[in-house]
């Protein structure tokens, strides 16, 4: 197989999130079939879903991986479980140590029960997108939008760069 482009989001309010975002991105740096080739800057956002918890620190990174979708999924889920995340379905939108996102698979479309690339909402969501185009800023998604298109359609006052 050969390589694909992936990107990644992380987003952390638990404990030491920056530090947590940069451990997260070391254990992926040195992932079995996964090279790092750049990361975002990081930003502060509040939550989705409850307002009752600490503000989030969001990045993204981009990877060139080997590993098939589902595989590179699995590598992630490894890595947010060795920074304490526990998956519970109930607590959608809840706080947590980690959390690691699939966003972008090469130009892949994957719709299978556990994954969905590119990621839900991408388009809609600030906290994605202004990461994402600090690494990709020409990027178009398989549906033919645009970054740029996406990011103008969205306010991203609700972001601060994390000095």
């Amino acid at each position: 197989m050969s390589a694909i482009t992936a990107y990644i989001g992380l987003g952390s309010n638990l404990g030491d999130p920056a530090a947590n975002l940069h451990s997260a991105i070391a254990q992926l740096a040195g992932a079995d079939g996964v090279a790092l080739r750049g990361v975002s800057r990081f930003y502060v956002s509040k939550p989705m879903g409850p307002q009752d918890q600490p503000d989030y620190v969001n990045a993204v990174i981009c990877v060139q991986t080997r590993l098939d979708a589902h595989a590179l999924l699995q590598t992630l889920f490894a890595v947010e479980r060795a920074h304490g995340r526990v998956r519970d379905a109930s607590q959608r939108w809840g706080a947590r140590t980690l959390d690691l996102d699939l966003l972008l698979y090469g130009d892949q479309v994957i719709a299978t029960p556990d994954l969905h690339v590119p990621h839900t909402g991408i388009g809609e969501r600030s906290f994605v997108l202004l990461p994402l185009a600090d690494l990709a800023p020409r990027q178009v998604f398989p549906d033919g939008r645009t970054l740029h298109a996406c990011l103008q359609a969205l306010a991203c006052d609700d972001l601060q760069p994390l000095s």
